[in-house]
């Protein structure tokens, strides 16, 4: 079974080889990676991957300011992305955590029955205080989170999907893929989500203009979650934001972003099932040549950007700022004061 990775990077150089690694073990074949303006490293750290066969790179083929849209949508002409019977498409700091069998893809699609589409939910791992970055894998760093079932007051969260070769294909979006709007009912694809169940029909057919990337998560996670790395630790976290994102050019993330995601109310370190194989694979990694060399390289200039912002007044204060954040995002926090609870 040839299982395709498909993501787009800016500066994610200290990450890659973790993300990497855990996608390797849960069984991704192969890897097209599109990277555009870094200068933390990454492109060489991938360029010598690709050398060594473990990935492919490419600079985001984008014209516009909507790099992941516009790399998704073309990457379906790479041979990488044809010749998959299956494509996942995530981000460097989202893990597919499975629950069942072996732990990994093929034991989730043989508990879901091999359908064409599988969309897990994303689950929100909180900063939870960490706030040194530190050269270890993310998984092992961040085990608490909001309550699977609800965030931020929404019981509707998002997902990304595994999608089969045959899917009948329009294009592939970073949540979802999308087909015609047309489709009658009984040609809908067999799709479903984290727990092997369909998917609800309104979210296939996008009825709901809301929630074209998302559907409720009560109970959609017996199979498997997301763990979605937003935040990382607080250094990290201000590199990201002097980046922006893959997605729109000139984005920051603002208090917000990181309340509503550094919600830790909920322990889970399921994900540790993970640890010992990961090391290993990351280990093998590192033994190629050239590779541990360009990984600390990543790692000094990520260092090296976080003292460069530090010596900037506004990230000095902002840095302050989420330090002092409340415990809480930013609706719970609303709600909190509205009945007089302390925040």
């Amino acid at each position: 079974m040839r299982i395709t990775a498909l993501t787009c990077v800016k500066n994610e150089g200290p990450f890659l080889l973790e993300w990497i690694a855990f996608n390797r073990i849960i069984g991704v074949t192969d890897f097209l990676f599109y990277h555009n303006d870094c200068s933390d490293g990454t492109e060489r750290l991938l360029e010598k991957l690709q050398e060594h066969e473990i990935v492919n790179a490419l600079p985001n083929p984008a014209e516009g300011r909507h790099f992941q849209m516009e790399a998704l949508k073309k990457s379906r002409r790479q041979p990488v992305v044809k010749n998959a019977d299956w494509v996942w498409i995530a981000d460097v700091d989202e893990f597919l955590n499975i629950h069942v069998g072996d732990h990994t893809i093929p034991a989730l699609i043989k508990a879901c029955k091999n359908p064409q589409c599988i969309s897990i939910t994303f689950q929100f791992m909180a900063n939870n205080g960490v706030e040194a970055f530190e050269d270890r894998p993310v998984i092992e760093q961040f085990m608490h989170s909001h309550n699977p079932d609800i965030w931020t007051g929404e019981t509707a969260i998002e997902v990304k999907s595994l999608v089969r070769k045959d899917f009948p294909l329009n294009y592939y979006g970073a949540h979802r893929p999308f087909h015609k709007e047309d489709v009658p009912r009984r040609k809908q694809p067999s799709w479903k989500d984290g727990s092997g169940r369909d998917v609800p029909i309104q979210f296939v057919k996008r009825v709901n203009k809301r929630r074209i990337r998302k559907f409720p998560a009560k109970g959609v996670r017996d199979h498997a979650t997301l763990n979605h790395y937003a935040l990382r630790s607080l250094d990290s976290y201000l590199v990201k934001n002097d980046r922006g994102d893959v997605n729109r050019e000139f984005r920051e993330f603002d208090d917000t972003y990181w309340r509503d995601r550094n919600d830790p109310s909920y322990l889970d370190d399921s994900i540790l099932r993970y640890s010992e194989p990961l090391k290993a694979e990351m280990d093998r990694l590192k033994a190629l040549p050239g590779i541990a060399a360009l990984h600390d390289e990543c790692v000094a200039l990520h260092r090296a950007k976080l003292d460069e912002l530090m010596a900037q007044e506004t990230y000095r204060e902002m840095r302050k700022q989420l330090q002092a954040a409340p415990p809480y995002g930013a609706l719970e926090t609303e709600v909190r004061t509205l009945v007089g609870l302390p925040v």
